[in-house]
């Protein structure tokens, strides 16, 4: 076939227009992936042979007012993996678990991980063992993309002494992950968050920031060589200094040690609402939690009927029993229902009839005719009984509510429960219908029983006021500004009358005289509260005593509440050990009570 000159001539120009078209977008191409993406495809090229590895930071030491550590770090192990898809890392892990101990769990625990972000290693174990890292270094070379690296871990020296208020670290989880509050600061999966207690409180302070290193990977992500990069250095968190007195809190801890023992103590001081001491009966190991709590001692915590993981100090809600008289008290001299000096005109023959019902008094026997100073000394019912009849039904609520007796008292750590006290005649109408008397419930509440249900904590707030002529001080672990709250206002004269009133509680003839300190006056006052709990037709009863010393210039206030402990008295001896040892000697207390 022949082409006519002319047709060749323009099929050359089209040839050539379209080689150069060809050159000039293969050339656009190259300018556009060398010149104008260079750095996107630089990233992305330094993405997949670098590895970034997290370098977790130390969380702040947490330290009693000495400086002595509640909480501090010490020299741990993480172990964790590079994974190139979710199928390579659980066959890692499975062959992992011929070499140590693997779970189920633990690998499913790595794969929601490895989910979240597949660029950052996944941890598989956040708190090894040094045997276990022995055997992993051993075994290296089996395992590409292996990471075993040094990390602070977190301990607590006194473990199950200070589990009342300092908490405990765990992974942060997918929902906590969601929230603005931790998305907004940096948190990734893997990290570790303070949970109830100081460490959660506090956790923006005591957290610090994770730093960096980078490493160079194979496409088998086993690492070959230390990245030239620098590596970011991780912040450690700050130092928290806590009220705290760990010498006390330890004596706490040892008179509770007795496994039978249930119940919540609260040391304060009344000036500034420092938190000496917060105990809750039995406790827990915050140690057993670093890494993640075994299903294991989980379950133990759980199951256990005293319920440990239960807070006593801060969420157990108790009847008050007598301890809650001197509310009474304050309510019928603030509203002038009563002076010190007066006696009612039914004496105490051990019960007095009210209605078609006869309120007994714990004393069977009677108290005879008494006045206020005796009638706290003695515990007689039958005197509150009627200073509640002349508070009247609405007078018993007003005056409780007015000072906070239905209210959370602001400790700086989270989960405080708020205490239950009636506002209105509404509470009980929704309780109990129709059924119930005005009467009778003020004769209840005057003495600390009925719908009346405090904690350990705001017990001891309120005997903070009785401490400070009416100023109740809020109570705090850390360090703070001191807040105090005007809940009533006496006179001079019936402030100092009420602490000779506590005072003998605590003298001779009074229901706590067992638990004098020789060389210091001691005020409080002892409290009997039904528990609702029978055995063998006898009912279990809360034993309470709350008080300060010196009763003169008081500077502790400590409230002891033992379940079904029966009488005050015994918490009594609790809680003036308790004083002696903070306010003598350590040495020569100890001596005395072995």
């Amino acid at each position: 076939m022949s082409f006519h000159p002319n047709d060749i001539v323009r099929r050359g120009r089209a040839a050539t227009f379209i080689v150069l078209g060809a050159i000039l977008f293969l050339v656009s191409g190259f300018y556009r992936a060398q010149i104008l993406q260079h750095d996107d495809y630089k990233l992305q090229s330094e993405t997949n042979r670098l590895r970034q590895l997290p370098l977790p930071a130390p969380r702040g030491a947490i330290l009693d007012r000495k400086g002595q550590a509640i909480a501090e770090n010490v020299i741990g192990y993480s172990v964790s993996l590079f994974g190139i898809s979710e199928d390579s890392l659980r066959a890692t892990m499975t062959r992992l678990g011929e070499t140590i101990p693997i779970t189920a769990g633990q690998i499913e625990d790595a794969v929601r991980r490895y989910r979240k972000d597949p660029n950052r290693p996944t941890v598989i174990i956040q708190n090894a063992s040094f045997d276990v890292v022995s055997v992993l270094e051993e075994h290296r070379l089996q395992f590409p993309g292996l990471i075993v690296q040094s990390s602070p871990k977190r301990y607590y020296p006194d473990s199950t002494a200070v589990s009342g208020f300092v908490g405990y670290i765990r992974e942060i989880n997918e929902k906590e992950l969601a929230k603005p509050e931790f998305a907004s600061a940096g948190y990734k999966q893997g990290m570790l968050i303070g949970k109830d207690g100081l460490e959660e409180t506090y956790e923006s302070v005591l957290r610090g920031r994770e730093g960096s290193r980078f490493v160079e990977v194979n496409a088998r992500n086993r690492i070959v060589n230390h990245s030239p990069r620098q590596d970011l250095q991780p912040e450690p968190g700050q130092t928290l200094q806590t009220n705290i007195d760990m010498d006390l809190q330890r004596f706490v801890a040892k008179l509770f040690a007795d496994s039978s023992l249930q119940g919540g103590v609260v040391a304060i001081e009344p000036e500034t609402g420092a938190v000496l001491a917060l105990h809750s009966a039995p406790t827990w190991d915050p140690n057993r939690f670093v890494g993640g709590v075994s299903t294991k001692y989980w379950n133990e915590l759980m199951a256990d009927s005293a319920k440990p993981f239960f807070n006593k100090a801060l969420k157990g809600r108790y009847p008050p029993g007598s301890t809650f008289k001197l509310a009474t008290a304050v309510m019928g001299l603030e509203r002038g229902v009563v002076k010190v000096t007066d006696k009612f005109p039914i004496p105490c023959t051990g019960g007095m009839q009210y209605g078609n019902r006869y309120f007994r008094c714990w004393d069977k026997r009677g108290h005879g005719s008494l006045d206020m100073i005796g009638a706290v000394a003695q515990s007689c019912d039958v005197y509150f009984y009627q200073l509640g009849m002349r508070l009247t039904f609405e007078g018993m609520l007003a005056g409780g509510v007015r000072m906070g007796f239905n209210r959370k008292t602001g400790i700086d750590v989270p989960n405080e429960y708020r205490a239950i006290y009636p506002d209105g005649a509404s509470y009980y109408n929704q309780r109990f219908g129709q059924r119930w008397s005005r009467g009778a419930e003020a004769l209840n509440l005057a003495i600390g029983q009925g719908s009346n249900q405090q904690t350990v904590l705001n017990m001891a707030r309120f005997y903070t006021a009785l401490a400070n002529n009416g100023y109740a001080a809020k109570p705090e672990i850390v360090r703070r500004n001191p807040e105090r709250q005007k809940l009533y206002d006496l006179s001079d004269e019936e402030n100092a009358a009420l602490r000779r009133a506590l005072s003998s509680v605590v003298a001779a003839g009074g229901t706590a005289a067992g638990s004098q300190i020789k060389g210091i006056a001691v005020a409080g006052k002892t409290g009997t509260a039904q528990s609702g709990k029978w055995v063998n037709g006898t009912e279990l009863d809360h034993a309470w005593f709350v008080g300060f010393a010196p009763a003169d210039q008081p500077k502790i206030v400590v409230a002891v509440m033992i379940e079904y402990g029966a009488h005050g008295s015994w918490a009594a001896r609790f809680a003036s050990k308790i004083m002696e040892y903070y306010l003598k000697a350590p040495t020569a207390v100890v001596a005395e009570t072995g």
